[in-house]
């Protein structure tokens, strides 16, 4: 399918970032985005780079109404010799189109997916930022958009994809974060939609997130829904921990999301002889290898933070110093070669990031 590109009029381009130390996440964004239409009748069609503008929706638009709304979370990393750089597009390609299947959305063509993701970065390439730990940021997009009432599929999306330079995730940077245990709220239950990145599941999460962060942490590490015991995600992120010689993480069991930073964390630590553990791990069992000393390291994974080390829990309570509140050893060197990996300046042995010019 060909992709007409409109570019917007020189004399309405935004002002782009002078200092990006003021980046933050999350609130600036460039002058393209992609957009396509998919209904019943004609498929995927329509398919376009144009200026940034508001989405038009029918009030009795689905997506208003019942849900049907999956994203992903991405980046676009330039490299210092001005290449620009992917990592692992085709992982988010893929959940993405497992997250259309289990909300009975119509996926994405993968092709036209890749194909749409390059041409947009590269048309906004000059709002890649240079900066240590900068980044586009890249947030695909699925809504319903058949205009009726009554619980059903909708024979009718729009996919987008918008972007903008983003700077660290956390106000932490890359420092230890603060987690609040949540026991009385779940992110998701077995046989739910915990395993796809639906809108859905952080609304859900708003309210304990809010809560926790009226006591000063960062994030919410979730239990799960039937005994709120075994530990499952932090925030928007795997979570991980270095229990003596192991590295243990929870499985996927379906009501955690499968994380594509979570996956590189897996195969990197294991290519260097680290004993990579997915198993149950419940509460009680981190904070007893905490107070017998064996619980060394503890981080969260995501594509937006990348790594990002935890240097207090707090539990029914009581609060626990991980690692005398300071970054592991492992958790940095795990940090440090991802994003080397991502900015072209290692070795990828993985195969992982994709050059685009």
């Amino acid at each position: 399918m060909e992709i007409k590109t409109t570019q917007v009029d020189p004399q309405y381009m935004k002002a782009k970032p002078q200092d990006e130390s003021q980046l933050g996440f999350g609130h600036i964004f460039t002058d393209h985005f992609f957009i396509v239409e998919y209904d019943a009748e004609e498929g995927w069609h329509n398919a376009s780079i144009e200026p940034v503008r508001p989405l038009s929706l029918d009030p009795a638009s689905m997506c208003l109404h019942y849900g049907q709304e999956i994203f992903e979370g991405m980046k676009a990393y330039r490299g210092g010799d001005d290449s620009i750089y992917l990592f692992r597009p085709e992982e988010n390609i893929k959940r993405m189109r497992r997250s259309a299947e289990r909300l009975c959305m119509m996926p994405m063509d993968g092709d036209l997916f890749m194909e749409a993701l390059k041409k947009l970065v590269l048309l906004e390439k000059d709002w890649i930022p240079r900066g240590a730990g900068t980044s586009l940021y890249i947030r695909p997009t699925m809504i319903a958009t058949e205009v009726a009432l009554g619980v059903h599929s909708s024979s009718r999306y729009l996919f987008f994809i918008i972007v903008g330079p983003v700077g660290a995730y956390y106000p932490e940077g890359f420092g230890p974060t603060k987690i609040y245990v949540s026991e009385e709220y779940t992110r998701s239950a077995p046989g739910g939609v915990g395993d796809c990145k639906a809108a859905g599941n952080y609304a859900a999460s708003l309210y304990a997130s809010r809560e926790a962060s009226k006591m000063g942490y960062t994030q919410v590490l979730w239990l799960d829904a039937k005994e709120r015991k075994y530990i499952e995600e932090v925030g928007t992120s795997n979570i991980f921990f270095v229990v003596g010689d192991d590295l243990i993480t929870p499985p996927l069991s379906g009501s955690i999301l499968p994380g594509v930073t979570r996956d590189s964390v897996i195969r990197l630590a294991g290519s260097w002889g680290v004993n990579v553990l997915e198993k149950q791990l419940s509460i009680d069992e981190v904070l007893s290898a905490n107070e017998n000393g064996t619980l060394r390291e503890v981080f969260a994974s995501g594509t937006a933070a990348i790594v990002s080390p935890v240097g207090q829990i707090y539990y029914r309570g009581k609060e626990y110093m991980i690692g005398n509140g300071r970054t592991g050893s492992l958790t940095e060197r795990l940090y440090s070669e991802i994003l080397q990996i991502q900015y072209g300046e290692k070795e990828d042995p993985f195969g992982w990031r994709v050059k685009i010019s």
